[in-house]
């Protein structure tokens, strides 16, 4: 079969979306009801081309109403305007007059459509009546809300009342309307327990960690489109951009072309990092292709390059940085030099100090970063250093530069008035990382969990899959939430339905640097659905109503019913969160660009470069505790790359200020890796946590690639996916339903492998099925293997395709990073062999 080689541009990767029956014009800009296109007429589009638009003047196709909401796929948050005709979705367009977001959407916008009006939505709440947990035979009966909540507060009552309220825990996805995470750990501080915990160990916590030891914020530094402080252009101003771990092309295509647009009028040079060749890096100046897991050794070979040849901002570090002395003292003593760097990474020496030089004397040099660094067990460690660079280089507190690393985002801790009650000691959380919750469940170490509460599905997202499913099936208690009977939820005692986010009023995704939008609902709720917040809200209220130790006031003080209206419970956040006091309601809905946080006064422009020499940044320093003229957030007011105060406090678990070299023991090449303690210790990153100790420098010895030769990585199938959800509909099995294992062609003949093959990936954790995809643009000692399939995914099954078990099951779960919980995705040793017929 033929294939056509001619590359796909940016611009037709964003705007062709794919038309379904719930989008009929997609990828033009919207229009007012007021300045409609006559029916038939084209439409002109962001580069002047048009599409014709068939909808206007027809009985059954014109719109009844258009509503403003906003995309909850990726962290573009891009705009929408969207159609409803009969409560059911019409069209899905481009929101208007976004500068960024410029008339685009991508593929993935329509499916939002697709997600409200499904067939396969869960529409009531369940409850178990019968079957092994896991099992397909699982069978569910129709319940009540108020039974199937009552249900779970009496379990939860029931262990507190034992004595075990850390035997309950909570596993929360980034999927939430913002401000969930606050109710969720509200209750849990009324309950007792500890185990609140987030998304971030399989998202992106390690480099909010750094970013908060280094410059004090744990948040993406930088901002798309025009600073409201100076209007001047922020991100799409840089002249250099160094991107690592990151395939915004497909990831965050409507940003990504917006960088795209800046490189085209400033003639910025972009350097990609990717041990494949992404479509982000078809349109780099230069790839840059390390060893899997080895980010760490080439950021210290760029370092150690800037600091020998003294290409740093000398002006900049004098005045701003403490410790920089002592960190290049270290660099001068250690070895990695770029040749050292290109032995570890297998990058050309020369290609490492062309990069550090580059970047050092670019005017303003803009680090991006995501999941191809986060998925690391030195995650923490090398996001320093990351910040070491655009530290010693000035490239901080200006526009066009800064540590843009992903999904480190505001909202996140919202914040809702003092409770008036006296709360129980919660005690010590679980150790950092998702799934020690299957080491707590299967060994009881360091106590034994009981009764789990998750959002999203963990039984995809864990690694080590099958020793998650085993301790899921232990569990004595465990309810699943979520749109869809996923795999998580034939596990589950009791399965409550979620509202999709075109269900429902208020803020939902966020944009990476920390901008929002205000959302409508488009279409009633499906079923009896509900939004994750009410049904914390109702659950502290069942849990008042059966609570005959503290009584039903001790819940339904903490828990007002009016919060159940989002602007209510809105309202509340911007009264009582730091940084947020202008960014109401009223004004967002008055706004077609989203809000950037801090902005402290109705009257702030938001906040687009952190750390910025300007007065905004100042004011909004102050609102988050800063001292008057304070610049940095940390506790010198400076960059803190080295303090004893640091060094000592990392000590405890292992690590220093100043990081030293280490990898995944499956990296090829038996480098120094690192070893676990048994014993624990209170995380110094995450204080609420418990962790293990490493011994770092633990001389690896390469033994098990002598069965598994390749090194593996995971991560996302394509721009048609995002996490699990789009898999659930049509247009997402339709384009992207079949998983390719991308392999070079070469170690695909070695091995006897056709183009389109089936094949088996080992590891020696576990096997996985996937089709071979002869791909030029990768190591030849690499394959990488999409996540996100699940078995519980049907509809790729019905187009003639094949049900996958998650690919995770190929991740060893022993290899985390014992700072911030990020598991390590990007490296596993494996095999592969063609499936015999």
């Amino acid at each position: 079969m033929a294939r056509s080689n001619t590359p796909v541009s940016r611009r037709q990767l964003v705007q062709g979306a794919a038309l379904t029956s719930a989008a009929l014009v997609v990828g033009a800009p919207s229009a007012d009801a007021t300045d409609r296109p006559t029916p038939g007429a084209p439409v002109a589009t962001a580069e002047g081309t048009q599409s014709l638009n068939f909808t206007e003047g027809s009985a059954a196709m014109e719109p009844d109403r258009t509503v403003t909401s906003a995309c909850q796929f990726c962290n573009s948050n891009c705009s929408l305007s969207v159609d409803v005709r009969a409560d059911r979705v019409i069209g899905v367009r481009s929101g208007a007059d976004d500068p960024v977001q410029n008339g685009n959407i991508c593929v993935k916008a329509p499916m939002m459509a697709e997600l409200a009006h499904n067939p396969l939505r869960l529409t009531h709440p369940l409850i178990r009546t019968g079957g092994r947990k896991g099992s397909k035979d699982s069978t569910f009966r129709k319940a009540t809300w108020g039974e199937a909540l009552d249900v779970i507060a009496r379990q939860l009552l029931a262990l507190r009342d034992k004595g075990e309220a850390a035997s309950i825990a909570n596993r929360t996805t980034g999927r939430l309307p913002r401000g969930t995470g606050s109710l969720v750990a509200r209750l849990f501080t009324l309950l007792g327990s500890p185990n609140n915990t987030d998304v971030g160990p399989v998202c992106n916590d390690a480099g909010g960690n750094a970013l908060k030891a280094t410059f004090g914020l744990g948040n993406f530094t930088n901002g798309y489109g025009t600073d409201g402080a100076t209007g001047k252009d922020d991100l799409g101003s840089a002249d250099y951009y160094l991107f690592l771990g990151t395939n915004q092309a497909e990831t965050h295509p409507v940003t990504f072309d917006y960088l795209l647009r800046g490189r085209a009028r400033t003639g910025a040079r972009l350097v990609v990092v990717d041990p494949r060749r992404t479509p982000t890096a078809a349109v780099a100046d230069d790839w840059i292709a390390p060893k899997p897991h080895t980010d760490l050794a080439l950021a210290l070979g760029m370092l150690h390059h800037i600091l020998d040849r003294n290409l740093h901002d000398c002006a900049f570090v004098e005045r701003w940085v403490v410790g920089f002395a002592e960190l290049k003292a270290h660099m001068a003593a250690s070895h990695y030099t770029p040749e050292w760097a290109a032995g570890v990474t297998g990058v050309p020496a020369a290609t490492i100090r062309r990069t550090a030089r580059d970047y050092a004397s670019a005017r303003s040099a803009a680090l991006f970063c995501n999941a191809g660094i986060s998925h690391q067990l030195g995650a923490f460690d090398t996001y320093r250093v990351l910040t070491f660079l655009a530290a010693v280089t000035g490239n901080i507190g200006k526009l066009g530069a800064g540590c843009n690393f992903m999904h480190n985002t505001w909202p996140g801790d919202l914040h809702l008035p003092a409770l008036t009650v006296r709360t129980p000691d919660p005690g010590q959380a679980l150790p950092v990382g998702p799934d020690y919750f299957a080491e707590s469940v299967l060994t009881g170490r360091p106590y034994r969990l009981k009764a789990l509460i998750t959002q999203g599905n963990p039984l995809i997202s864990s690694a080590n899959t099958e020793r998650v499913k085993e301790a899921y099936r232990r569990l004595d208690f465990y309810v699943y939430t979520g749109l869809f009977m996923e795999e998580a939820a034939y596990y589950a005692d009791v399965v409550l339905p979620v509202s999709s986010p075109l269900e429902y009023d208020g803020v939902y995704m966020r944009r990476d640097d920390r901008a929002i939008r205000w959302q409508q609902a488009a279409v009633p709720r499906c079923g009896e659905s509900r939004p994750d917040w009410e049904i914390w809200i109702d659950l502290a209220h069942a849990l008042g109503r059966n609570d005959k130790r503290k009584g039903s006031a001790y819940w339904a003080d903490a828990f007002p019913r009016a919060w159940k209206d989002y602007s209510v419970l809105w309202a509340e956040f911007v009264r009582h969160t730091p940084g947020t006091g202008g960014m109401t309601e009223a004004r967002m809905r008055k706004r077609t660009e989203p809000l950037r946080w801090p902005c402290p006064t109705p009257r702030h422009p938001g906040v687009s470069a952190l750390y910025q020499d300007h007065p905004s940044w100042y004011e909004a320093a102050a609102s988050l505790g800063g001292a008057p003229g304070q610049r940095f957030l940390t506790p010198s007011g400076k960059i803190e790359i080295y303090t004893s105060a640091l060094d000592q406090g990392l000590a405890v678990a292992g690590h220093r200020a100043l990081p030293d070299f280490y990898t995944h023991p499956e990296v090829t090449g038996a480098h120094p890796t690192l070893a676990y303690e048994k014993r624990f210790v209170t995380s110094p990153v995450n204080p609420q946590a418990l962790t293990h100790p490493v011994k770092l420098g633990v001389k690896g010895n390469g033994d098990v690639h002598r069965g598994y030769p390749l090194m593996g990585m995971t991560g996302r199938p394509g721009v048609a996916h995002f996490a699990t959800v789009t898999h659930w509909t049509p247009t997402g099995a339709r384009l992207n339903g079949i998983r390719f294992l991308q392999i070079h062609p070469d170690t695909a003949r070695r091995l006897g492998i056709d183009d389109r093959d089936e094949v088996v990936v080992e590891s020696p954790r576990g096997k996985v099925t996937a089709t071979a995809l002869y791909w030029p643009g990768i190591r030849k000692d690499t394959v990488f293997i999409p996540n996100t399939f699940g078995p519980a995914q049907h509809l790729a099954e019905d187009l003639g395709g094949t049900r996958y078990e998650a690919v995770n099951a190929l991740v060893d779960d022993r290899y985390y990073d014992n700072l911030s919980g990020q598991q390590a995705y990007k490296c596993f040793a494996c095999r592969v062999t063609k499936t015999l017929s």
